[in-house]
């Protein structure tokens, strides 16, 4: 029988942090030569976190790439991101260092099969989590992200039947905090899904007294054997709050680059799967720093949208900027 994976434990940073590799000294020069400010999301790998101007969830991200004020954004993250950067200052040329970086949740809600459900129901209120395609969000009436998707749902008019996509897990924990019943997408991230209380419990073993933090993305099963569950931005709080000197992150690994740094002197534990000790989106590593640096130089793979698509889905994107302050 094949053992279980152990969980991949990350101590405290060297004081002072990491130096900063020869590659990333080029990229912050190209990033200054060519105007541009680099957005990275907290899923991805140490060395692009490294030489971001801001690294966030999808909230922060997308406040950040409102206000941009610099003529390239580059965005290392997955490609609905890179659009939402897009819609929202559409005036800046954006960048996503792999045009391939795609999103499996994202995929599971196609805008043609939302758009038949909105016309066989034509009543529906349509909340649609910040992952999903531009298409998507042009057909929904709010954004959320699982940051803010209590508060946003709690705002939508109560005589008003909801449809969540395209995250069940999201969705079904949403619902139960604002105790608003909803329809809810048949989609899930496919990392996510990929914790199990098995795994969790196994962690919790080799690790006794280390309080548990969830991604809401994740099972319900494994978010009631959480200590918290919230955003991938809350957990940096949460974190600095715990007298305990271990914690364990259930969510994609490359958070706790970002913890490491900003929570010091903790030790903090991946989460592992029942077949991996330490759980990555693919899609996010498909971004990397080489790549981060030839977008700089070539200016390509640049984010492009109709204008129907981008003008309709900026609709919902504001709403939900607006309801979130």
């Amino acid at each position: 029988m094949t053992p279980y994976p152990t969980a991949t434990v990350f101590p405290p940073l060297p004081a002072g942090g990491l130096p900063l590799t020869d590659l990333q000294r080029e990229v912050l020069a190209l990033k200054k030569e060519k105007d541009a400010l680099i957005l990275a999301h907290n899923y991805q790998c140490e060395d692009i976190q490294g030489v971001a101007d801001y690294v966030g969830d999808s909230l922060g991200l997308a406040y950040k790439a409102a206000e941009a004020k610099n003529a390239t954004i580059v965005f290392c993250g997955v490609h609905f991101m890179a659009e939402t950067a897009k819609i929202v200052n559409p005036t800046r040329r954006v960048l996503l260092p792999d045009i391939e970086a795609g999103c499996s949740l994202a995929d599971s809600c196609p805008a043609e099969k939302l758009a038949a459900i909105k016309a066989a129901q034509p009543d529906l209120y349509v909340v649609a989590y910040i992952n999903c395609s531009a298409a998507v969000k042009a057909l929904c009436d709010v954004i959320v992200t699982s940051g803010n998707a209590s508060k946003i749902v709690n705002k939508v008019p109560a005589d008003r039947p909801i449809l969540f996509v395209p995250d069940q897990n999201l969705g079904q924990w949403v619902s139960k905090k604002t105790g608003r019943a909803m329809q809810l997408w048949p989609g899930n991230c496919y990392a996510h899904v990929q914790f199990t209380p098995g795994a969790l419990l196994r962690a919790k073993a080799a690790h006794p007294g280390a309080p548990v933090v969830a991604h809401p993305e994740c099972t319900e099963a494994v978010r009631d054997m959480a200590d918290m569950v919230c955003s991938t931005e809350l957990m940096v709080e949460w974190s600095r709050q715990q007298k305990a000197d271990t914690l364990i992150v259930t969510t994609e690994s490359g958070m706790i680059h970002r913890l490491r740094r900003e929570v010091p002197n903790k030790t903090f534990v991946a989460a592992p799967t029942d077949r991996c000790a330490c759980n990555e989106c693919k899609f996010m590593k498909m971004n990397t720093l080489q790549k981060v640096r030839d977008c700089l130089k070539n200016g390509t793979p640049e984010i492009t949208l109709p204008e129907a698509i981008q003008a309709a889905a900026e609709v919902p994107l504001r709403r939900m900027l607006e309801w979130s302050r």
